[in-house]
């Protein structure tokens, strides 16, 4: 009897109360993935180029799977048991390694990144079938198949990480795509066959609020790189302006997620006839552009502090545009999924940008800033107005049954 409450304990609750509540512990994890956003804006102004970039993606790419792989994991393991806050330590200690080696993930650093990378999750995925061992049969041969994949992308990171410089985005590449089809191909792996979506019957709140914990990461790591950017210049009207404009933006990202995003979000999976569907589709995949665009955020405000007038780069031009752009896409693109709308704020916000495209290069970085804040602060108070008029309603069955 005391075996099986032991037992018991290690999984979620679900459908109380508290079955979407986030742990202390979970938080305390969290804090590593502070630090690699940090690392991720910093490495993409250390090396500010067409390479860069594509290296920032990939790096961008791995760390928010890496994270939202564990989200799933600990949306069925209970965070508070002693088994399962001993792995997130572990995790932590590996999180901070691959952090650390990010900076120059495609230079000496780069087996530490691999290998860090790959233990995260592998281990991870092979702690979570041994815990469920005596758990739901179907749900551990799910996490068999996962790790299955896993290893296969990770022969990719570390090879990748042993090779030749050159060579390493080559390997790291085919790692990626491994590990972001697999949800797609339902993990599919000879014998076992393929997972079917009934197993995954996430948590929607809990799985919702952990996303909207990530934002507020991505979001506190582009108000410290601004604070600390600008502490260290000479006060002055331009630098002070520059700076409100970074804070007006920032401020406009957080009130067009919480205030509207995340909103309509809790709203439609409360409603949905499948509300685990509904989260893992849309938070798993789309949010990876809103952390993509608040990492850029960061990198656009650190340039816009440094020369706020005179000449504009393309590159600087493109950081500026792109950031908001990423955002207000993945906005987009949750709303289709959740809602089954095109948010109309959202999508003039993003045509707005796209004609600011075609006259950024006759602009100064501060001009062409103040326009892209402006763009996010009238989408955030349009887009608040929108989301109230849309959770006003309940989903009708048609979105019931297509969710």
């Amino acid at each position: 009897m005391e075996n099986r409450i032991a037992e018991s304990l290690l999984f979620r609750s679900r459908g109380n109360q508290d079955s979407g509540k986030v742990s202390f512990i979970e938080l305390f994890f969290d804090l590593i993935f502070v630090f690699a956003v940090t690392q991720l804006s910093h490495s993409f102004l250390e090396n500010f180029t067409v390479e860069g970039a594509v290296r920032l993606v990939l790096i961008t790419m791995a760390v928010w799977w890496a994270w939202i792989f564990t989200a799933w994991v600990i949306n069925w393991l209970n965070p508070d048991s002693k088994p399962v806050k001993l792995m997130l330590i572990a995790l932590m200690l590996l999180g901070l390694i691959m952090s650390s080696s990010i900076t120059d993930a495609f230079g000496h650093t780069g087996l530490y990144f691999g290998i860090a990378y790959t233990l995260f999750q592998v281990g991870r995925t092979a702690y979570t079938v041994w815990i469920l061992r005596k758990g739901p049969a179907e749900l551990r041969v799910n996490f068999i198949r996962i790790l299955g994949w896993l290893l296969l992308s990770g022969v990719f990171w570390i090879t990748g990480g042993i090779v030749d410089d050159s060579w390493r985005l080559a390997l790291w590449i085919p790692a990626l795509v491994i590990e972001y089809i697999s949800p797609s191909l339902g993990f599919w792996m000879p014998r076992i066959g393929r997972s079917s979506t009934n197993v995954w019957n996430v948590e929607g709140s809990h799985l919702a609020e952990r996303c909207g914990l990530f934002i507020i990461i991505a979001l506190g790591e582009s108000i410290l790189v601004t604070g600390a950017t600008f502490a260290k210049m000479e006060w002055n009207p331009t630098t002070l302006g520059s700076f409100v404009l970074s804070f007006a933006s920032t401020v406009s990202m957080w009130w067009i997620y919480f205030e509207s995003m995340a909103k309509t979000g809790h709203h439609y999976i409360a409603h949905s006839s499948d509300p685990g569907r509904v989260a893992r589709s849309a938070y798993t995949y789309t949010h990876l552009l809103l952390v993509a665009g608040i990492i850029l955020s960061a990198v656009a405000d650190e340039l816009l502090l440094s020369h706020p007038f005179g000449h504009i780069d393309a590159k600087t031009a493109a950081v500026i545009l792109i950031a908001p752009g990423l955002y207000l896409l993945g906005n987009v693109l949750f709303m289709r999924i959740v809602a089954q709308v095109v948010p109309l704020p959202y999508l003039i916000g993003l045509i707005a940008l796209a004609a600011l495209s075609f006259i950024a290069m006759a602009l100064s970085p501060f001009v062409l800033y103040a326009a892209t804040a402006i763009v996010l602060v009238t989408v955030s108070l349009w887009g608040g107005v929108y989301s109230d008029r849309l959770c006003s309603t309940v989903p009708g069955p048609a979105h019931k049954k297509n969710a």
